[in-house]
């Protein structure tokens, strides 16, 4: 295992400010990279400065979708890292011009700006023949960045978990005031939630070893749950009981198409992410993983989410983010 130290490198991370972003951000810093931060709105990611020490982490405005703020923001990088991201479509935020065609910029401008090293954060279920348009543009980017940077890593974490995750709290939150949750086709679908944490450092180390370049990880937590027992677990931690109702896929779309037209909030469940639920979300056996990149003991669901979760129990409580 070859590795450079990443001390003084200077690493440029688009979506830094992200939920898995900001668990790399803090892995450089502690690494001892200078971490330059590409987002669309700087101000969003000035809570990432006191992670490293003063100037270590600098922020600067990119918008993948503008290739000159992208060509601007890898100038002169050692390494970038592309952890941005969407789960459901909003405004200009589309999956292909994000996820497929804003990825192939970024390896493309990272090429003609000379850059040796890249780290690309894809998705378990990446498939151009998926019928979810979600897993098409995650294909789609994985295909753009190989085109450009053949040497880059590709990283496909299962469902993320995390104290700012989209997967738990959209669940907790939906208990708080529903009498029942659906479970799509029955709740038999498959997962292996990998802890945010876990998931920053296998990307530092992917950016560390020099063995990890042109290849692809899968990253899986601990334990393979199905739907039924992620939502009968996240009912069990904050405490409530709810219904657990079967729904056949094809019968929940017109309630998830009326939600997405709504602009007040964000979807509790799309019609994308209903497709998404046709195919189990595990590590294929075989496929290199967290172990390879140095995450030998990966973090189980058990022993996270109660520290976040408990704010959706009767009489709630005071939320407070940690980062470890």
């Amino acid at each position: 295992m070859t590795q450079l130290s990443l001390r003084n490198q200077l690493v440029t991370v688009f979506g830094g400010s992200g939920f898995i972003g900001r668990y790399v951000v803090q892995k450089l810093a502690q690494q001892g990279a200078r971490v330059r931060v590409a987002i669309r709105r700087p101000e969003e990611g000035l809570f990432l400065k006191p992670m490293g020490a003063v100037g270590q982490i600098d922020i600067v405005q990119a918008n993948i979708r503008m290739p000159m703020s992208v060509q601007a923001a890898v100038k002169g990088a050692d390494i970038v890292i592309n952890c941005v991201g969407i789960l459901h479509e909003g405004g200009a935020q589309k999956f292909a011009a994000v996820q497929a065609r804003g990825a192939e910029v970024i390896a493309l401008c990272a090429k003609e700006a000379g850059v040796k090293k890249m780290v690309h954060l894809s998705a378990i279920g990446a498939d151009a023949a998926s019928g979810s348009r979600y897993a098409q543009s995650k294909a789609a980017g994985e295909a753009g960045v190989r085109r450009h940077m053949p040497q880059a890593t590709i990283i496909r974490p299962s469902v993320v978990f995390g104290p700012e995750d989209d997967f738990f709290n959209r669940f907790a939150a939906l208990a708080a005031f529903a009498p029942a949750l659906p479970l799509v086709d029955g709740g038999h679908t498959k997962l292996q939630p990998v802890y945010a944490g876990d998931v920053g450092a296998a990307v530092v180390q992917a950016a560390l070893d020099d063995a990890a370049a042109g290849q692809t990880y899968e990253l899986g937590g601990p334990k393979v749950y199905s739907m039924k027992e992620i939502m009968q677990l996240t009912l069990d931690t904050i405490h409530k009981k709810r219904l657990l109702v079967p729904v056949p896929g094809f019968a929940l779309k017109p309630l998830a198409f009326a939600l997405e037209l709504q602009p007040l909030f964000a979807p509790p469940i799309t019609r994308d992410q209903i497709e998404l639920l046709k195919a189990d979300n595990v590590v294929t056996e075989g496929a290199k993983g967290l172990k390879d990149l140095g995450v030998s003991q990966p973090t189980p669901v058990e022993g996270v989410i109660e520290t976040y979760l408990y704010r959706y129990r009767r009489g709630g409580g005071k939320f407070e983010p940690r980062f470890s």
